[in-house]
């Protein structure tokens, strides 16, 4: 579906609900629509593409391109994707990892062997700059946004909402729910590269080696 947004926008929907399919195929029509004259910037999201175009292109002759492009989607949309291994350290005075544990009645290796033994998309990027929202969190590690946001979150905090996890790349105020920190630095405004990730990346948490001796110490008979 197409939609005109203002006198040089367009907005490309297509599905209507948070699927990792729609989502790859979101990333793949955008990689298609690179380097296009006339096309100045594209920005997806879950299951839509906003592209942003020269104002002296017209609406239909944008939409043409575009169309053209989700025809070759249709044929073969996989693209490749690029991986990362992130480091976190589960748990700290400043997490939910306590919280978490209770109310979902796991015990705290258990939370750090589900959320780190499979991979995650980044859907898209939001609030703060280089933020990624990934999924699909295990159905098990599910738990709605805190009722009150904090004011601050410090940069690098892993955290989860709903069936989704991201990295806090700034400090901040945010409403999720605390399982660690990574020391990887997501955002970098004078880099040439200033953003660790982009949407379509595949993220996979890796437990540093004090996560490690916890499991040790759990596991013991």
């Amino acid at each position: 579906m197409f939609k005109p947004l203002g006198d040089s926008a367009l907005l490309i929907q297509l599905g209507d609900e948070i699927d990792p399919i729609i989502n790859q195929r979101v990333h793949a029509l955008n990689s298609l629509l690179q380097n296009i004259n006339g096309i100045i910037e594209t920005v997806p999201a879950y299951c839509t593409l906003l592209v942003h175009y020269d104002i002296n292109f017209s609406y239909q002759h944008i939409k043409a391109i575009v169309q053209e492009k989700i025809n070759q989607v249709n044929d073969s949309f996989q693209i490749t994707a690029r991986r990362h291994e992130v480091p976190i350290r589960y748990g700290g005075a400043s997490t939910d990892l306590e919280i978490i544990s209770t109310t979902l009645n796991l015990s705290i290796s258990e939370i750090i062997k589900i959320h780190s033994e499979k991979e995650y998309q980044i859907y898209m990027m939001g609030f703060t700059p280089g933020f990624p929202y990934m999924g699909i969190l295990d159905s098990r590690l599910q738990m709605p946004r805190l009722q009150t946001p904090r004011t601050l979150v410090q940069a690098g905090s892993v955290a989860m909402a709903g069936f989704q996890t991201g990295i806090y790349p700034l400090d901040s105020p945010g409403g999720w729910n605390i399982l660690g920190w990574t020391p990887l630095k997501l955002f970098d405004p004078h880099s040439d590269t200033p953003f660790l990730f982009s949407p379509g990346d595949v993220v996979k948490f890796v437990p540093m080696e004090s996560n490690s001796l916890l499991f040790e110490r759990e596991q013991a008979p």
